[in-house]
């Protein structure tokens, strides 16, 4: 017979584990930390996007998809709104009405935040459900007015969240509206402007007490 040492081998699995650990640590931090950016300038919608985050997921998980989906969705959520870092703080707090120009500039969020995470090897395609999470299926949405299907499901799930968390929450502009105004949007705009399986889960978390503490 053979008699084989395998102190080495363990030794190495044991340390690749924890570099595998390291490395998923080091990721999550430096998502958080690019979140918690854009919400210090932003402080009106501090906390939107990590509300985002966590309802996409859940909407996710209610709709069965598989778990690793349902965390990288989770994280695009959590990215979303990243190009928001280059449009002007005086235009995301102001307290009033945006004007044409004002608003041309916001709609840049979504492609700037494209730009951005185009750069970093995440092993899901974030940067085309952040460039897409403003688009309708009925083409009325930006930045290239994409229908139906041509709309990726992980985007059309965080439209749908960042819909409902908007119309939720206060902001500079008007205070919060609540929840079933929200529900009221996206039942009303289920399968034209938001998918329609999207909107009845995202509905049934609200109705079950969904919580975004």
């Amino acid at each position: 017979g053979f008699i084989s040492d395998v102190t080495d081998l363990r030794v190495a699995r044991r340390e690749a584990e924890e570099s595998k650990e390291k490395l998923e640590a080091t990721f999550t931090s430096t998502i958080n930390a690019l979140s918690r950016i854009v919400e210090i300038r932003d402080p009106y919608t501090s906390g939107h996007q990590r509300k985002v985050g966590l309802l996409a997921a859940s909407i996710s998980r209610r709709m069965g998809l598989e778990n690793r989906l349902c965390e990288n969705i989770r994280i695009s959520g959590l990215l979303h709104d990243i190009g928001k870092l280059w449009i002007p703080s005086e235009i995301l707090s102001k307290p009033g009405r945006l004007n044409h120009i004002e608003f041309e500039m916001i709609k840049e969020h979504s492609r700037l935040g494209y730009e951005v995470l185009k750069e970093i090897e995440f092993d899901f395609p974030i940067a085309d459900y952040v460039i897409q999470h403003h688009e309708r299926l009925n083409g009325s949405g930006y930045p290239f007015g994409l229908k139906g299907e041509e709309i990726l499901m992980p985007a059309r799930i965080i439209a749908v969240a960042d819909v409902v968390e908007a119309i939720s929450s206060h902001r500079p502009y008007r205070p919060a509206l609540g929840v079933e105004v929200a529900i009221e949007e996206i039942t009303s705009g289920a399968g034209t402007l938001y998918d329609g399986s999207v909107t009845r889960a995202c509905v049934g978390l609200l109705e079950d007490g969904f919580s975004f503490e």
